[in-house]
């Protein structure tokens, strides 16, 4: 709910941005029921967005109850600390998917795009495979591990791009984030932000980026893993 200008908030900025995808349907916000984020859902709904409400922790549930009441066939998943998701990318994975039989396509697995850029989509009965067999901490809160760490169930797409910029991040997790961010925002003036836009910039003025790319940019995921060694030790001892 942080300003990134005059005008928009980080999940804001981040829903202009996909309204400017050609292939996305609906746009649905999945947060929680934590008396907390009541902000979200009344500031979304005033947006005319459709907003889920869901468990706060079990992330995989929230996603599968959402799809499952909207009849979602496929899901595109975007995580609200992306605000600068380009939508041609969106598209791009979403293209791929739509000509393709696969039950799985991301654009991180392994990374060529720059963190802040990430796209996944899948069928709703992968979606719901993953709900019925992820057991895991990690497997529920982080929604997809189920499906990447057992390729031989799924049929699995990655997209890379033409280089790798794996080193360059503009997503939101702390407050330097946010202010690269807001940086990038006043100084970009074409709307949507587009990829190519930042990556130029970044060829221009790199050390804007410095304070970004010091951070282990998959700290959440790590922390969860240690969540995963509790809950086996605790299953064991049980």
């Amino acid at each position: 709910m942080m300003k990134v200008d005059n005008e928009n908030t980080v999940l804001s900025f981040l829903l202009n941005q996909l309204k400017n995808s050609k292939l996305i349907d609906k746009i649905v916000v999945a947060t929680t029921e934590l008396k907390e984020d009541d902000i979200i859902f009344d500031y979304v709904t005033n947006l005319n967005i459709e907003c889920f409400r869901g468990d706060e922790n079990d992330v995989l549930d929230r996603h599968f109850q959402c799809a499952k009441k909207y009849d979602f066939s496929s899901i595109v998943r975007i995580p609200s600390d992306k605000p600068l998701i380009d939508p041609e990318i969106v598209d791009s994975v979403i293209e791929k998917f739509i000509s393709s039989n696969f039950h799985y396509i991301t654009n991180f697995q392994p990374y060529t795009f720059p963190y802040g850029t990430e796209v996944e989509i899948m069928t709703f009965e992968s979606l719901k495979r993953c709900w019925e067999e992820a057991k895991l901490p990690s497997e529920r809160e982080h929604v997809t591990p189920y499906i990447y760490k057992n390729k031989e169930k799924f049929n699995i797409f990655n997209l890379e791009y033409g280089e790798n910029l794996s080193h360059l991040r503009w997503e939101v997790d702390r407050i330097e984030d946010l202010e690269l961010v807001k940086n990038l925002i006043s100084i970009i003036k074409s709307r949507p932000i587009l990829m190519k836009d930042i990556v130029e910039i970044w060829k221009q003025q790199p050390d804007i980026f410095l304070k970004n790319t010091k951070h282990n940019f998959d700290e959440g995921y790590q922390k969860s893993l240690k969540e995963d060694k509790n809950f086996l030790n605790h299953k064991r001892i049980n």
